[in-house]
């Protein structure tokens, strides 16, 4: 790395600004790499138990709060982010409502962005070094020990807000990527927290997974259950799933703030395969092959195959009472997988359950007496 001078650096980081912007992020900020009240956090959040079976949360020690433990010389971080909103989606609130689509949270219709952020974070690192000379850095989009949230309130990206999730006067549709770098950038100012006396998302919840303000126990998070959680998700919550099969939006969808969310322009966050609203039972005859060609190139193949039939299964013992959906759930009854069999087993005494209902329902309806002539 060259010795730069301190109006050099300064140009530098208005031209990592530019560059991010024609790189195609909405917005990038620069902060230190000192997170120490925000370890003193993760350490209680840990000591609880709220990371359930995230078992690598806990890993690496101190190096999360630190990023030069991580990665050696590094004396900012440069946050960048884009967003993520689909306009052409179906609305979200429609497919909530009918229990007979699966809901998939909005940022895994399209490409995974994981790879769309990684490529766009390594151009603007080439584009730096040819500015500056050969430099140290490592990129990171969600892939290492990184309080991506934190150091992007730190670089003035947004606050966190109260369900724990990174929010703006644009709202929070955003992604997040990181470049730590050992090039000492002057750094950006905080935004201030404008989350003031609303508790939207403590209250729409559907599993009261935010405890309380700024507090989250995956436990009991959707996007943990359907995403994270290997094995069988507690019988307790699966009713307030719904139909739900990869993530949860509801504590952003009725964000105030998310009034003002911008879809966004980038073509790897639109739909793919017309997963923004179909049908339960259509999802739930994919063959594993079928699953691997309509998912390639998507975070959803995070939680795998079992896991994908499992949140069906959940979400169609949430529908009211269907023969589609029994015979659907009866074709897997013997599925190789213990887990899969378990939870179509359960859906499929929902479905019984909500079919006596109904029959129990339409016989408690007294007859109209009729007229006279």
């Amino acid at each position: 790395m060259q010795n730069l001078s301190d109006a050099e650096l300064g140009q530098l980081a208005a031209d990592v600004k530019r560059l991010g912007g024609e790189l195609g992020f909405d917005k990038l900020g620069i902060a230190e790499a000192s997170l120490e009240a925000d370890e003193r956090r993760l350490e209680r959040w840990l000591a609880l138990g709220r990371h359930g079976t995230m078992a690598y949360m806990a890993r690496h020690g101190r190096k999360r709060a630190h990023p030069a433990e991580l990665v050696p010389g590094t004396v900012r971080v440069i946050s960048a982010r884009t967003s993520y909103w689909p306009a052409a989606a179906t609305d979200a609130f429609a497919v909530l409502a009918d229990p007979g689509r699966g809901y998939i949270a909005r940022y895994a219709l399209g490409r995974d962005y994981h790879k769309v952020l990684r490529r766009r974070l390594q151009r603007l690192a080439d584009a730096i070094s040819e500015r500056s000379g050969e430099f140290g850095y490592r990129v990171f989009v969600d892939s290492g020990p990184v309080l991506e949230k934190a150091l992007a309130r730190d670089a003035g990206l947004g606050w966190i807000g109260k369900h724990t999730n990174l929010l703006d006067r644009d709202g929070s549709w955003f992604l997040l990527g990181e470049l730590y770098t050992d090039l000492p950038l002057p750094t950006d100012a905080p935004v201030a927290e404008r989350c003031g006396s609303c508790r939207a998302c403590l209250d729409v919840c559907p599993t009261q997974a935010i405890v309380a303000p700024y507090e989250v126990d995956a436990r009991r998070c959707i996007s943990y259950l359907t995403i994270e959680l290997r094995g069988s998700i507690p019988e307790e919550l699966r009713p307030a799933i719904g139909n739900r099969i990869f993530g949860c939006d509801d504590c952003q969808l009725f964000c105030p703030w998310n009034k003002f969310a911008r879809p966004t322009s980038a073509g790897d966050f639109a739909v793919r395969h017309g997963l923004d609203g179909a049908g339960l039972v259509e999802l739930f005859a994919w063959s594993e092959p079928e699953w691997l060609e309509h998912t390639a190139g998507s975070a959803l193949r995070r939680p795998g195959y079992e896991s994908w039939l499992r949140n069906i299964a959940v979400a169609l013992g949430n529908a009211p009472a269907d023969e589609r959906i029994v015979a659907a759930l009866v074709a897997r009854s013997d599925h190789p997988s213990s887990v899969v069999r378990e939870h179509v087993a359960w859906a499929l005494a929902r479905q019984r359950d909500a079919a006596t209902r109904a029959a129990k329902s339409a016989n408690s309806v007294t007859p109209e007496a009729p007229s006279r002539p």
